[in-house]
């Protein structure tokens, strides 16, 4: 081969490698054109095809929509023919009573009119006979007889019954007083028409109230309607203040046939930080729309009990606390709670505005926080700020029970009351039946009836903890101190039972009793 031949072959190689890259590119290229080709028809006949069975979709609702019409147009015919058929009988049994009322009026006063005529005529044909009788007196020439025949005539006359007649008529022949006049009954069956539908009423948001657990909600209607037969109010409890969610965590509840423009809905358990209502107006046929949508906030008080603090001979079920001597304490799903137990208080909720308390870690899992002799369960949220308040019921049997609050480093071998770290009001059937109010190992005898329902009130920023006879709201005693760091509701029983209620607004008995007292009560300072 000569250098010319290896030359020309050198400089063909790279032109042929370039061809085969341009004819390699050329196909990729294609074929990401194909591709795009058919990414972009499988996007547009997808778009089609959800097209087309929204197309689907509208029709079966237009079809049942044209099945509806006729069956509610049947209906709505058939009730106008009924109610036009009820005003005919209407007017129909009117227009018989007052046609009877005729008649009857007719033939009393015929009646009375022939009866003085029928006495007109026998009087005037007696007064006739008299005349002729008289008038043949008259021609008579016998003195004799004219004389006896004169008085006879005479006495006849001064007795005729024609002096004894009232000729003044008993009945007239006038019916003016039955007369009728439709014009303004004509003007209201002329102004007979379909119902309209109810206006949409308006919520007064700045006359609802929220207090004591109750929720009274006033509304309004932009006008006077006579024809509004009742209102339906609805009303729902949310975690969320905005709009309402797509999906929401609880139903819609419905209260139907409210006569008046307010409602109260009473003994409720606020266990969400809000409720949403919606009221709608609604006439004897068609009801409005609903009004706009109003959150009211409830705020509340709203704990459980930590069964992972519970002593092992504690047995707790949800709110409610038994003890059992042989140790059954159920054991919660730890992975249920995972979310809460592995909750630092660093990372609780922020407070709102009403200073709402926060949840705090479990105990240790795998152990019970409390032994020995403090039978003591604590509930899962602190108080590190606000009035809060709540509810606890006890078995008066009980051999021993305490409710109050406790701090956080509370031992897990301290029975509340006996050191500085928790106050309780402590019920005593050891032996002898008494109530104490104890702290740091100091106890006080409450003169008072024991209760089987005992309310607790809290203002953290005061210091003060106030015990409340839960049913007549009576103040049993008042713990006045300064909290330093969060504290917790603590609970402790033997040989007995209680539950608690929370979701609990502070009563405005309360409220009032401690502006009534406030700094006239015990302290813990006074306990010996």
């Amino acid at each position: 081969m000569t250098t010319s031949s290896v030359t020309s072959m050198a400089l063909a190689a790279p032109t042929a490698t370039h061809s085969l890259q341009s004819t390699s590119r050329t196909r990729l290229e294609g074929r990401d054109r194909v591709t795009d080709w058919k990414e972009s028809l499988r996007k547009i006949t997808t778009t089609l095809a959800l097209k087309n069975e929204e197309i689907t979709n509208f029709i079966c609702c237009q079809k049942q929509s044209l099945e509806n019409l006729e069956v509610n147009s049947s209906r709505v015919q058939e009730d106008l023919e009924t109610e036009f058929s009820s005003l005919h009988s209407v007017l129909d049994d009117i227009k018989d009573s007052m046609v009877t009322r005729i008649k009857q009026e007719r033939a009393s006063r015929t009646y009375e009119l022939q009866s003085q005529l029928s006495a007109c005529s026998k009087a005037l044909e007696s007064s006739e006979e008299l005349l002729e009788v008289a008038n043949q007196t008259l021609c008579s020439s016998e003195a004799d007889d004219f004389t006896q025949a004169a008085k006879d005539i005479k006495d006849s006359v001064t007795m005729a019954p024609a002096f004894r007649l009232s000729l003044k008529a008993k009945a007239t022949d006038s019916m003016s007083h039955m007369m009728v006049d439709f014009t303004q009954e004509r003007e209201m069956l002329q102004a007979i028409k379909f119902l309209p539908v109810p206006a949409t009423p308006e919520i007064l948001v700045s006359e609802c109230q929220v207090c004591d657990n109750t929720v009274t909600v006033q509304w309004a209607l932009p006008e006077t309607d006579s024809k509004i037969d009742h209102y339906d109010l609805e009303h729902r409890r949310t975690n969320h203040e905005g709009p309402p969610r797509a999906r929401e965590d609880y139903p819609w509840m419905v209260v139907e046939g409210i006569c008046e423009t307010e409602y109260t809905l009473t003994g409720l358990r606020f266990d969400t930080h809000y409720m949403t209502f919606r009221v709608k107006a609604c006439n004897k046929a068609v009801a409005g729309e609903f009004s706009e949508l109003v959150t009211l906030e409830t705020h509340a008080f709203l704990f459980k009990l930590d069964a992972g603090s519970a002593h092992q001979n504690l047995k707790v079920e949800d709110l409610s606390v038994e003890w059992d001597s042989c140790g059954g304490k159920v054991v919660q799903d730890i992975r249920k709670d995972k979310n809460r137990t592995n909750q630092s208080p660093m990372h609780s909720p922020a407070r709102t505005a009403m200073n709402s308390p926060k949840r705090v870690p479990s105990a240790r899992v795998g152990r019970d926080r409390f032994t020995a002799e403090s039978y003591t369960v604590l509930g899962d949220t602190f108080i590190d700020a606000g009035q809060q308040y709540w509810e606890v019921r006890f078995d008066k049997e009980s051999k021993a029970f305490a409710v109050g609050l406790a701090l956080r480093n509370l031992g897990r071998f301290d029975q509340l009351g006996k050191s500085n770290a928790s106050w309780c009001i402590h019920l005593n059937n050891w032996l002898q039946q008494s109530l104490t109010a104890k702290h740091n190992n100091k106890a006080r005898t409450l003169d008072c009836p024991i209760p089987d329902r005992i309310g607790v009130y809290c203002n953290y920023e005061e210091g003060a903890l106030s015990f409340y006879n839960a049913r007549t709201k009576t103040l049993m005693h008042t713990f006045r101190t300064k909290f330093t760091q969060p504290v917790i509701p603590a609970f402790s029983v033997w040989n007995g039972c209680f539950s608690v209620q929370t979701g609990l607004q502070v009563p405005s008995a309360v409220q009032s009793s401690q502006r009534k007292n406030s700094g006239t009560s015990s302290s813990n300072t006074s306990l010996t």
